[in-house]
């Protein structure tokens, strides 16, 4: 087997694309599935019977992806090497009836998804994007990537206080998008809206998953564009990155001992309960079917999930400059130094010291620095798809990252060479 791809800084600037086309968890699994197609990938139907074809495969469900290739003679009870991530953000989402509005105004009503910083949603151009569905079943994504909603805040004139005491937000009363004028808000108008947006007929539309999203483009900072400031990078920095790395390890297949997998769930941000989120059957559906189409037994798939590991890889925090008392004293990542291997004894993370050295194995091959992370132990730590995958499927499993600031705001920063540095990680992790 060939030396691994090395990605360069243009692999920031496909990242910042990625972000950019990638407003829902339904526009990245859809990114991200065509990007693998342009790499030899096929989509495969859950509700189709599987073939022991090798090559590149795919299955998408809602916000999720899991990808995976077989090379040429894998036997059924080859192990998994797996690449796991999320696709959602957290946001504002629009409620079920969405019309509504006062003193003149029309207004959106949303639900607050997941743990934003809800001051960043404010005085901040948004669009709107997500998934419709028609009468018939079928899906459509939309996006209004324009700015059409705002959250306006309080002046500082009519809340005096606001200085002294902090910003105070009730997320029924005071989160609520203006999007026009109006003496009334008609009922159906929002969804009558992006159905013309969508090119779909009046009333076609039945049911609908939508939220919004900052409009402002990816960017480079500093006087070096060192820093890279963008929506969405928890954690679409990872899916991209494990997109790339999975059709990298996929041209060159001969001579993998692992089949490559990647798994990005939805719903990590409210605890992956769902069919889509890591908490489900669909990873492991997936890849013990994988073991039954190329003929293997109960026997072969135990073996495989035996010898599996999956690196689920989420952004942690950067030690911040005005607040490096938040961090532990002794571990303060920084940007542009490198992935972080996450750590926590009481399985916050997954990580253990075998965990650590399959990761510091594959960033060695890479010639990819790493850092460690810790949380400070007056805090508590969150944490992620790692302890979850580790316990459903019975898999070793490294908890690893990009560090980042601003976690959860609208719009996040990290170092603009950190995404490549995961990324070459990544590949040779999947091809050792």
């Amino acid at each position: 087997m060939s030396e691994p791809p090395r990605f360069d800084r243009g692999h920031t600037d496909d990242l910042m694309s990625f972000l950019a086309a990638s407003p829902t968890p339904y526009h990245a699994v859809a990114n991200a599935a065509q990007r693998l197609e342009k790499a030899g990938f096929r989509q495969v139907a859950e509700t189709d019977a599987w073939d022991a074809t090798s090559g590149g495969k795919y299955v998408l469900r809602g916000g999720a992806i899991i990808a995976w290739y077989v090379p040429e003679g894998a036997d059924p009870h080859t192990p998994f090497r797996v690449v796991g991530a999320h696709t959602d953000s957290p946001n504002l989402r629009v409620k079920p009836r969405p019309d509504t509005g006062a003193h003149g105004w029309r207004q959106v009503a949303v639900e607050i998804y997941g743990g934003p910083l809800l001051n960043s949603w404010l005085d901040r151009d948004l669009g709107l994007a997500g998934r419709l569905t028609l009468r018939d079943g079928s899906a459509r994504l939309v996006n209004v990537d324009r700015p059409l909603l705002r959250v306006p805040q309080l002046a500082i004139h009519l809340d005096r206080n606001v200085t002294a005491d902090g910003l105070k937000l009730d997320k029924q009363r005071h989160l609520q998008p203006v999007w026009g004028l109006a003496g009334t808000v008609g009922d159906g108008d929002l969804i009558a809206f992006l159905e013309q947006e969508a090119g779909l007929d009046a009333g076609s539309v039945t049911g609908w998953d939508l939220m919004t999203h900052s409009v402002e483009a990816p960017a480079y900072l500093g006087r070096d564009r060192e820093l890279v400031a963008g929506p969405r990078m928890d954690n679409l920095l990872s899916v991209h990155a494990g997109v790339a790395a999975l059709a990298a390890a996929a041209t060159d297949a001969a001579g993998l001992s692992y089949i490559p997998v990647l798994a990005a769930f939805d719903h990590e941000e409210t605890g992956s309960q769902s069919d889509t989120g890591a908490d489900g059957p669909l990873l492991g559906t997936v890849l013990e079917r994988s073991v039954l189409a190329r003929g293997g037994t109960f026997e072969d798939r135990a073996r495989a999930f035996a010898g599996t590991v999956c690196l689920s890889s989420d952004t942690g925090h950067a030690v911040h400059p005005n607040y490096a008392e938040r961090h532990d004293p002794t571990h303060h990542p920084r940007v542009n130094g490198g992935p972080i291997l996450k750590v926590n004894v009481n399985n916050r993370y997954a990580t253990d010291g075998s965990g650590r050295a399959v990761f510091a194995a594959a960033c060695e091959k890479a010639g990819v620095p790493f850092q460690s992370f810790v949380s400070n132990n007056s805090m508590p730590c969150g944490t992620t798809i790692g302890p979850i995958t580790a316990a459903r499927h019975g898999i070793r499993t490294v908890d690893i990252g990009t560090a980042i600031l601003s976690m959860h705001s609208a719009r996040e920063l990290c170092g603009a060479d950190d995404p490549r540095l995961l990324a070459n990680a990544l590949v040779a992790f999947l091809r050792s």
